[in-house]
């Protein structure tokens, strides 16, 4: 019955300490992706542009945060610094 290996999970302790603080850090699984750097960013809009956006997002294949970071980084440049 208390044959079964120790279940090693998310919260595990390892096994010997001296190693694991030794260890080097992991780096970001999406090292590059501005995903994995972002800010939350929360606007209202009409429930029928919320369902036309999603409508849109699934029929090109993308979430709507991915289509609404590349229409915002397309509007807003990261050189738009200058004015025309």
């Amino acid at each position: 019955m208390n044959d079964r290996a120790p279940n090693r999970g998310f919260a595990s302790r390892p096994g010997d300490q001296e190693s694991w603080i030794k260890a080097p850090d992991v780096p970001p699984a999406r090292v590059g992706d501005p995903a994995a750097y972002s800010a939350r960013l929360t606007i209202d809009v009409t429930p029928e542009l919320r369902g036309r956006l999603k409508i849109i997002a699934f029929q090109r294949g993308v979430t709507v945060a991915g289509m609404l970071r590349d229409l915002l980084a397309r509007e807003f440049p990261a050189d738009s610094g200058t004015s025309s």
